[in-house]
């Protein structure tokens, strides 16, 4: 009783080192995020093709549209659901939303209930990861936002890579089912108890509010419509961000389908496929450590437009090496890992500085609807050109969308950062 008491009367600061301890818990909350995710990423493809027998790729990559167009939606919802309820409440739902997923993957009975375990998986990913990117950002201030979204970002999409990697070696050895997808039953109940325990940051938001430097102006608005215009379209950084973190998601959604089935095409077996798979992710994932901080000293915008042309050439090599197909997975999954965690963290901290306390869980749901919506657009574009033109072709269309969204986001984004301190 007497350490709830003096919790609940310590003084609301701002800063990573003066809220260590709720940070960390909500680093070990993504962790938990990510790895539910990283079930699919080696074997929901291959379950589609060889357990399920759909021969159309644009079937086989439905359950990542499903996936991509609700984690979107929610993504987006979420921004405004923290107007009405508080943070710790919306990332409680999202995992009890989620509990059903490894299930659901483990046994499904036929392609339609792994699409409606998605739509739960996506829901489940906006509400909890949404949370998780607020909660470390109301925590830390305005001076340490890039380390703040690195060090989650991190977290999330080592945890992706890792359960991939270790996915694809249970699969060669027990099946693809049931065994790899139940692993992710540890995750539930592990991201459930946390997010019990982690406590809101509301107080800190009201404390940012109070003290920054710039007023509302009176005419600007900050509700869902107003907010959801300003970052999509009217203002030019935001548009920059927006743009291009829908380009990053559409190579993730892209890569998610394409390259099991490519690299298998090509001989690879189901460890190297899931080398492959989860090495991408991985070096994503420990990659946004230094890129956040690095965020922070040089700026957002070198970070976001070098690492889109970085992602450009992985699928430039992919194809380039493809006689040699696990060398030309590992190096386009290098590229792709190291252009990805220089874009991540640097594009969420760049929408924060945009954007006023009182309306950033905003601003950053519109943001992350229109990144995630990338995950939707990437499959729907791998299915139908793959269907037509073939796999490579995919690949094509992929190094050419990001280089061209590396130059819009040069034109588009200036750099605003909020002063240290």
């Amino acid at each position: 009783m007497s350490f709830t008491t003096e919790a609940a009367t310590r003084p609301v600061r701002l800063g990573l080192r003066e809220n260590w301890l709720q940070f960390t818990l909500l680093v070990t909350v993504n962790i938990c995020v990510g790895g539910l995710v990283g079930l699919e990423r080696t074997t929901v493809p291959l379950i589609g093709t060889e357990t399920f027998g759909i021969t159309s790729d644009l079937a086989v990559f439905s359950f990542i549209i499903a996936f991509g167009v609700t984690k979107a939606m929610t993504n987006l919802a979420a921004g405004a659901l923290t107007a009405r309820f508080r943070r710790k409440q919306l990332l409680v739902t999202g995992w009890l939303i989620g509990t059903p997923v490894p299930f659901a993957l483990a046994w499904a009975p036929s392609w339609g209930w792994i699409v409606a375990a998605n739509v739960l998986l996506g829901l489940n990913q906006g509400l909890t990861w949404s949370m998780t990117v607020n909660m470390k950002i109301d925590l830390v201030g305005p001076a340490r936002r890039g380390l703040a979204t690195g060090l989650n970002e991190a977290a999330g999409y080592t945890a992706v890579g890792v359960t991939a990697l270790l996915t694809g070696y249970l699969a060669t050895t027990h099946g693809l089912r049931p065994t790899p997808e139940l692993i992710g039953v540890v995750f539930v109940a592990a991201g459930l108890a946390l997010a019990l325990v982690v406590r809101d940051t509301a107080a800190h938001v009201a404390l940012e509010i109070a003290q920054h430097t710039k007023p509302l102006p009176s005419d600007e608005g900050i509700g869902l419509k107003a907010t959801f215009a300003l970052t999509s379209f009217r203002n030019r950084s935001l548009r920059g961000a927006s743009q291009a973190g829908l380009v990053n998601n559409l190579n993730d959604g892209l890569t998610w389908g394409v390259f099991p089935l490519l690299f298998t095409d090509h001989g690879l077996g189901l460890a190297a496929v899931g080398l492959i798979k989860g090495l991408y992710p991985i070096l994503w994932g420990l990659g946004q450590i230094p890129t956040g901080h690095l965020a922070d000293r040089i700026g957002r915008k070198p970070l976001i437009v070098y690492g889109m042309l970085v992602q450009a050439v992985g699928f430039v090599l992919a194809l380039a090496l493809l006689d040699r197909p696990l060398l030309a997975g590992i190096l386009s999954a290098v590229f792709l890992g190291i252009g990805t965690a220089m874009v991540y963290p640097a594009l969420i901290a760049s929408v924060s500085d945009h954007a006023h306390p009182a309306w950033r869980a905003n601003a950053l749901g519109t943001y992350r609807f229109w990144r995630d919506i990338g995950y939707a657009a990437g499959a729907l574009v791998a299915g139908i050109l793959a269907d037509a033109l073939g796999l490579n072709a995919t690949v094509v269309a992929a190094a050419v969308l990001t280089a061209a969204s590396g130059l819009l986001a040069a034109r588009w984004i200036t750099d605003h950062r909020a002063a240290s301190g």
